[in-house]
């Protein structure tokens, strides 16, 4: 917004990266969702809201589990950005994260501005059809529904079939980074930090305070 950089520095572009090294164009091709106005706003209210209830919801205490599927998904993101020839995938993430909430929970009943009431996992497809209505390619959106898909389907739904397993394994080096580590069961902790020799409450406050 400021023109320090432009666009044209930060776009999808495999000849650049491959032939210039312009790694960086791998990551902020994510992160612009063009200027400042409806669909700008539209699109930050949405990442952040359902970026938020997914990290607070089932992936709650496994935080590994959650910057993976943003690995998974950008890394499926530019796999098909290399052969439609996208520019920007920022949108396509936002409707990833829409379609993996939306699957898993069923039964929440949404209300699109009043106008729509459906269950969440039409939301993704509502939001395909007003990005049309705002004169969006819905090309960015189909691709952020497949991908979502694709997670949902080898995370939640392969591994419960018959004969299925999971498919997709966090690394070790991501839990090692991100989850905090385990209490162990067996560790006996010294007698003054156990808790019934913790002074009570009212006890410090007596001892604080002496009448």
């Amino acid at each position: 917004q400021l023109e320090f950089i432009t666009p044209f520095q930060l776009y999808f572009n495999p000849d650049l990266i491959f032939r210039k090294f312009q790694i960086w164009r791998l990551i902020t091709n994510f992160l612009f969702f063009g200027p400042l106005g409806f669909s700008f706003f539209f699109n930050m209210i949405f990442l952040y809201r359902y970026c938020r209830m997914l990290e607070e919801g089932s992936f709650r205490g496994r935080t590994a589990d959650f910057v993976f599927m943003f690995l998974f998904g950008g890394f499926l993101m530019t796999l098909f950005g290399l052969f439609a020839s996208l520019f920007f995938l920022g949108q396509a993430f936002t409707i990833m994260l829409v379609y993996v909430w939306s699957r898993r929970n069923p039964y929440i009943r949404m209300n699109f501005f009043g106008l729509l009431n459906f269950q969440a996992p039409f939301l993704p497809w509502v939001l395909m059809g007003f990005s049309l209505l705002l004169g969006n390619s819905i090309i960015i959106d189909l691709l952020g529904i497949a991908v979502g898909h694709i997670y949902y389907f080898l995370e939640d739904v392969f591994p419960n079939q018959p004969g299925g397993k999971k498919l997709l394994l966090t690394p070790s080096f991501l839990k090692m980074v991100f989850d905090t580590p385990e209490e162990d069961p067996n560790y006996n902790p010294l007698p003054e930090d156990r808790p019934e020799h913790q002074p009570r409450d009212q006890e410090l406050n007596e001892q604080q305070h002496p009448q």
